[in-house]
């Protein structure tokens, strides 16, 4: 496969993806689902989020990166629609796959400034993977009060700590598999 075709698919991939979640965005529309619209914006916009770290950081991502990474975001975004509720596995699916992304990133960052990744990836996906809870806990909290619709839901104590154990999982998949699969974003330390 030559070069301009393995970008010509990587690139309607992408805009596969994108129109997926746009698909989101109308179906959540049609649904007056809020949770649905807001998520699917969010991701959408996300989806832009390779192009702008290989430009800032002078970088260049796998198409398999580029590809993951936006997944994740329609992941998320159809779940809005019903495999949350509807399938069994679909959150600890979307937990564990942003949690690799989360972990990705931290790996990276430290293995390009020397540092042990260890112990700040899973401080990191943990970290963030509490905020996560709590805020689910804050908007629902919120928007019952203001008789609203909320664009999260929690779904209970054993959900949240499933919630935390997938994103575990995450970082324990960045820390076993990392350092091949993402050599290419470190740099040596030259």
């Amino acid at each position: 496969m030559t070069v301009t075709t393995q970008t010509s698919i990587v690139q309607e991939t992408e805009r596969g993806i994108r129109y997926g979640i746009f698909a989101v965005f109308v179906v959540g529309l049609r649904r007056r689902n809020a949770g649905a619209v807001v998520n699917a914006v969010l991701a959408l916009a996300a989806t832009y989020l390779p192009g702008i770290v290989e430009r800032r950081y002078d970088v260049a991502l796998q198409p398999w990166q580029r590809v993951y990474t936006q997944s994740a975001m329609l992941t998320h975004a159809v779940g809005m629609l019903g495999p949350y509720d509807d399938t069994w596995w679909w959150d600890h699916l979307t937990h564990t796959h942003s949690a690799t992304l989360l972990g990705g990133l931290v790996h990276v960052a430290a293995r390009r400034r020397g540092r042990d990744p260890q112990p700040r990836v899973v401080a990191s996906v943990l970290g963030v993977g509490v905020l996560w809870e709590l805020m689910e806990y804050v908007i629902h909290g919120v928007a019952r009060r203001l008789n609203l619709e909320p664009i999260l839901l929690p779904y209970g104590a054993v959900d949240t700590a499933l919630d935390l154990l997938f994103d575990l999982l995450g970082a324990l998949l960045v820390l076993a598999f990392g350092d091949d699969l993402l050599r290419n974003l470190v740099r040596s330390s030259d």
